[in-house]
């Protein structure tokens, strides 16, 4: 017999991000399986209100107010939401996956979980707090967060975390983690997805050039500024080494005034575009403060493209010694600098990383298995 699975995630494609691109992935793959998915979204692009089909999938859009750019959707109380809240209600559902704790959009998964008679699934995204790279803001995020997770601990939901630093972090709300639920991706087929771009001719780059690059939102939090600076170290430069930054956000005025001999920026690429610069890149470098399971480490992963990164969410599991890449302790450019020294200076030690980091990716990070433990997931809540 079939089953059906709710997945509640705030935002969804087209609006970008990790918990989104997650949710995308985990859907289709438990359509894959055999399952019925309905995804229960806001509307914060504008693609419409209300119920499409994609694929194998179904998708519920909300009418929200998109606040914080589309950061923090919440839904309107209008006719439209009731009806189609209405639907989802009617629906004979076998398990109900919330994405990350602080929604309201959670809550009201976990309260239709509940009604359904379901243990709602919720899981963790993060490794530390909420952070809008806002000194008078960020404190009061903080307590709405501690807020609405107690809120979401009254209906007495399974956690889960993405990874291990997840898991960890549950601890800070007195949340004990059932598991790990972790990101995935299929290998191969991301590889296969490139564009064919040549980043390196575009770039005028050649072959002995040490390329590092930073895929993601151009916000302190993900250590621009450390990445701009090491950029200019003239040790980096006299070993060949070039940045290379795609992606945009607040800080993209910052990154586009310090282009120069060694640091390029190629805005926002489309999915097919980052598959190819990865593939032609020697390094990813991701100094970022927080991640619950960054998906680009995933994607430089499965090209080959070993990774500097900050001890978050992901780094243990795909680099669990420095034969699979390096975790640094400091998002400072000093770190930064060392490490990426290190790895241009020994190319055997890089060679072993790309090849090591590929199949432990290939085999043991599958959207296969996700699903699987997701499932076992839902199987334990009944």
């Amino acid at each position: 017999m079939s089953r059906t699975y709710a997945i509640f995630s705030a935002q969804y494609p087209p609006h970008m991000g990790g918990i989104e691109s997650f949710t995308q992935n985990m859907a289709h793959a438990l359509a894959a399986k055999g399952a019925s998915v309905i995804v229960v979204t806001n509307d914060t692009n504008l693609v419409g209100v209300g119920l499409e089909d994609d694929s194998d999938i179904k998708i519920l859009r909300l009418s929200c107010f998109p606040l914080v750019d589309g950061r923090f959707p919440v839904a309107r109380l209008n006719k439209k939401n009731r009806d189609l809240w209405k639907w989802l209600e009617a629906q004979d559902l076998d398990g109900v996956l919330i994405n990350a704790r602080f929604y309201l959009h959670s809550i009201a998964g976990i309260r239709l979980a509940r009604q359904k008679g379901l243990k709602p699934v919720v899981l963790d995204h993060g490794s530390a707090h909420l952070s809008f790279s806002n000194p008078m803001l960020d404190p009061f995020v903080r307590f709405y967060e501690h807020l609405i997770t107690a809120w979401g601990k009254r209906y007495s939901p399974a956690y889960y975390g993405i990874s291990q630093k997840s898991m960890e972090w549950l601890w800070h709300f007195g949340i004990q983690a059932e598991g790990i639920i972790p990101n995935a991706i299929d290998a191969e087929e991301y590889r296969d997805m490139s564009s064919g771009r040549d980043f390196r001719h575009e770039l005028k780059l050649e072959e002995t050039h040490f390329i590092v690059t930073y895929v993601g939102r151009f916000i302190p939090e993900k250590g621009i500024k450390s990445l701009i600076d090491a950029s200019k170290s003239q040790r980096l430069i006299n070993l060949g080494v070039h940045f290379v930054l795609a992606g945009d956000g607040p800080m993209s005025s910052a990154v586009e005034l310090a282009q120069g001999e060694s640091l390029h920026w190629v805005g926002r690429l489309s999915a097919d575009d980052v598959s190819a610069l990865l593939q032609q890149s020697n390094l990813l470098c991701l100094p970022t403060r927080s991640e619950g399971f960054s998906t680009i480490l995933l994607e430089a992963a499965a090209c080959g493209c070993p990774a500097v990164v900050t001890d978050v969410g992901g780094a243990r599991e795909l680099i669990p010694s420095s034969e699979y890449g390096t975790i640094i302790q400091s998002m400072s450019m000093e770190s930064i600098e060392r490490a990426i020294n290190q790895v241009v200076s020994n190319r055997s030690l890089l060679k072993a990383q790309s090849k090591a980091v590929r199949m432990l990716v290939e085999s043991k990070h599958s959207w296969r298995d996700s699903a699987e433990l997701l499932c076992y997931a839902f199987a334990v809540g009944e």
